[in-house]
């Protein structure tokens, strides 16, 4: 496909990252040159100085010939008006990322009057994602398929589950869950695993499995499975607030400390079911004042990577509780994946790889389309969701018979709202949606998992 991305600053760069490994025809519109250049250097894309919503800038880009435009820019109305000028000069679909809250209610308005595609919210994706793993505090991360249905679930492995020295083979029998192991990350490996690989103790598991059977697999190894009933949110900016309401929703007692007055009385007057604290977030003795050591989950929103990430770390020494924190910079990600401080959320992935499934969905020609994409044990492998047409190659032939890629891994079957773990004698069959987790990139079919 040709795309146009208007805008590299995070997101962008990460859009052009992913992106042209998967070999689209990528032009990168910006105002900094700079920008450009260490992109160029580094990816093989075409750069473009200049203002993304300027008509002629467009064309210049080829916007008349052009299958996508993302406008990704740091302000809401430019990527709003790129999209704008993009339908009336070409025939190209757009995404605009959008982050304002006065505009999160009047989404699908602006998107239908303006012809848009696709609008993100990267603030809001972002607390939808940390609301999720609250339900479930003993994750490190949740991805769901099948319109929930079926998740992805990715915890430690402590001494105290007694599943050292497991096979994956024998879990199934043991624990008497129908589960499956579907990848394992020890130290830097990541392994898509066959039945006779070895678990141990501190590996980085991922398992599939309905809801239910996820929470009877945790019950049986004695792990708790509640939702957390209070959180300590330190920072109150956009994703904050978006997290407090989210929150709020579904029951949590939420206190916030932010250290902006005027931003206090914001969130003050936008949730009055709060407690809004008027603070230094960094600071030791009012974390403690404010009820840390008692807190079910505290969560780092802060602007800065490394107090996130050591608040973390205080908040493991002094309390029992579920902690998260927002990472926007990736320098020191293989460091960071090192430690073990809970859950750490990068937004800018978020938002990329809703925008790749995007893309995936709609250049797919073949006997079915990505449902859903997550990039998933850092961005070091993928799971997709593929809905089966009627005539897709695969179907029909038992699992064991099919020449599977290496390190590609089968791992759900959703067959009319029924989920399927599957084992070798299951086939697929039209209508299903087939969940796949590997570490090869770029699946675009279902007809991809097969060696060619």
């Amino acid at each position: 496909m040709k795309i146009i991305i208007i805008g590299c600053g995070k997101v962008g760069s990460t859009l052009v990252e992913q992106l042209s490994t998967e070999g689209h025809d990528l032009v990168i519109v910006d105002t900094q040159e700079h920008k450009l250049e260490a992109l160029a250097n580094t990816y093989d894309v075409m750069t473009l100085v200049g203002n993304g919503s300027s008509f002629t800038v467009q064309q210049e880009a080829g916007v008349t010939s052009a299958d996508l435009l993302i406008a990704v820019t740091g302000s809401d109305e430019l990527n709003l008006l790129c999209c704008l000028i993009a339908k009336k000069a070409g025939r190209c679909q757009t995404i605009a990322r959008v982050r304002n809250a006065l505009y999160s209610k009047e989404i699908n308005f602006i998107k239908e009057k303006l012809g848009i595609s696709m609008i993100i919210n990267p603030e809001l994706t972002t607390a939808t994602e940390i609301a999720k793993i609250l339900r479930f505090p003993s994750a490190i991360k949740i991805d769901t398929f099948a319109k929930g249905r079926a998740e992805l679930l990715k915890f430690k492995l402590r001494p105290e589950f007694g599943l050292d020295g497991c096979r994956v083979v024998d879990i199934s029998d043991r624990l008497k869950c129908d589960v499956l192991v579907c990848a394992v990350e020890r130290g830097d490996d990541v392994t898509i695993p066959n039945g006779n690989f070895v678990l141990k103790d501190n590996d980085s598991v991922s398992i599939m499995a309905s809801p239910a059977h996820v929470a009877e697999f945790f019950r049986k190894i004695g792990v708790q499975t509640h939702r957390v009933k209070t959180a300590l949110i330190i920072g109150g900016g956009k994703v904050g607030f978006y997290l407090a309401k989210l929150l709020i929703e579904m029951g949590v007692r939420v206190r916030i400390i932010e250290q902006d007055l005027e931003r206090c009385e914001y969130l003050s007057s936008q949730l009055p079911k709060a407690s809004v604290i008027n603070g230094d977030g960094t600071d030791q003795r009012l974390l403690l004042e404010e009820g840390l050591p008692y807190a079910q989950s505290v969560i780092s929103l802060t602007g800065l990577d490394e107090e996130n990430l050591l608040l973390s770390l205080f908040a493991m020494k002094h309390s029992t509780a579920k902690t998260i924190a927002k990472v926007n910079h990736l320098a020191f990600n293989d460091i960071i994946s090192g430690l073990d401080i809970g859950s750490v959320i990068y937004p800018k992935y978020l938002t990329a790889n809703k925008i790749i499934k995007y893309v995936r969905g709609t250049q797919n020609s073949l006997g079915s389309n990505v449902e859903t994409l997550y990039k998933i044990l850092d961005n070091r492998a993928e799971a997709l969701e593929f809905a089966i047409k009627a005539d897709c190659p695969v179907n029909n032939v038992p699992l064991m018979n099919l020449n599977l890629r290496n390190n590609l891994l089968i791992c759900c079957i959703n067959r009319g709202g029924s989920i399927i773990i599957p084992r070798g004698q299951d086939t697929i069959k039209a209508g299903d949606t087939v969940m796949v987790v590997t570490t090869e990139n770029g699946l675009r079919d279902i007809s991809d998992i097969v060696k060619k």
